[in-house]
């Protein structure tokens, strides 16, 4: 199968990012499929209006990609504006979707919402969804590794693929959605209402490079609900269910085994078990972080690579889109 997936460069990731997507990422690439993963940096400038922070969020993405164990020998790794064929594609994609179908975009109204507490909404965020769609149909993959959060927009990606197709002819194929239940969306440690984020604070994330002790103390206070059951119900029990998606994401312990191996424990037993598993999953990974820090150039040749076989690959595409609109 040919598979596509991008982050955003946030700086470094927390555990949210890891287990919702890249680990995920993990399992397709050894699995001998097709897998093309990009850092998305032109979606980032929605946000982020700083170049030294872009620039330090943009090395770090870069490094911890391979930290986990992305082989840039097996998949293609690059960075979105490595390949200039996203943005042309993406005006072309803006100019056959409607306005209002942008705006009903639950995340655009979301994030609109923050915007106008502070410098307004920019226009990026609204035809977000059509770069996003780009980022997606240049390569044709089969499936698209995303969150709940993105299934909307990955249906307009859908329906932008097959306008295109009925309007000029056909060129691209219709991706399938791929979304894992259990750990595609990790919570919050203090609020798990809400996704986990840095945004929301120190408090609410786990960094996939912090400290032991810093994530130790974190999960041991993280929130938990009413009753003493270790229980996996989302609804009623919210808080635990998200401690128990993590624990199952580092361990790969399905869900049901590790209630029954926490039959009769308490919330503090869940807590110390987690942090261990915790740890001890993601201390070869922060070797490796420490290693490719060191040497930045082997990372920066990689990500070279991989935008060179993504450029090859989106050429041949935009020539055969360049044809069919009617700019050749």
């Amino acid at each position: 199968m040919r598979i596509l997936s991008g982050i955003q460069p946030t700086g470094q990731f927390h555990l949210g990012n890891y287990l919702g997507a890249l680990k995920h990422w993990l399992k397709f690439q050894d699995r001998d499929n097709e897998c093309f993963y990009t850092i998305v940096d032109l979606h980032a400038l929605t946000t982020v209006h700083d170049a030294r922070t872009l620039r330090q969020n943009i090395r770090e993405s870069k490094i911890a990609m391979l930290s986990i164990g992305l082989n840039p020998e097996k998949s293609t790794l690059f960075a979105q504006s490595q390949v200039h064929a996203h943005t042309q594609l993406g005006w072309i994609f803006t100019t056959l979707t409607p306005l209002g179908e942008l705006e009903r975009m639950t995340q655009y109204k979301e994030k609109a919402k923050q915007a106008l507490k502070n410098n307004g909404v920019n226009a990026g965020l609204l035809t977000y969804p059509t770069l996003m769609a780009a980022d997606i149909l240049l390569y044709n993959p089969d499936y698209v590794p995303v969150g709940e959060d993105q299934k909307q927009h990955l249906e307009l990606t859908r329906n932008i693929a097959e306008k295109f197709n009925k309007t000029y002819g056909q060129i691209f194929k219709i991706p399938n959605p791929m979304i894992y239940k259990e750990t595609a969306r990790i919570m919050s440690l203090q609020d798990p209402a809400k996704k986990m984020s840095k945004s929301l604070g120190p408090q609410h994330y786990i960094g996939l490079f912090e400290d032991e002790s810093s994530i130790r103390d974190k999960i041991k206070k993280a929130v938990t609900d009413s009753e003493k059951e270790i229980k996996y119900d989302p609804k009623n029990k919210p808080a635990i269910s998200n401690l128990l998606a993590i624990y199952s994401g580092v361990t790969d312990k399905p869900i049901k085994d590790l209630e029954k191996e926490l039959e009769g424990k308490s919330y503090a037993d869940l807590k110390s078990s987690l942090a261990d598993a915790v740890v001890a999953h993601i201390a070869p990974i922060q070797q490796k972080y420490a290693e490719f820090t060191a040497n930045f150039s082997f990372v920066e040749r990689a990500f070279e690579t991989g935008a060179e076989k993504a450029r090859t690959e989106t050429e041949k595409v935009m020539e055969l889109v360049s044809q069919k609109i009617g700019l050749e």
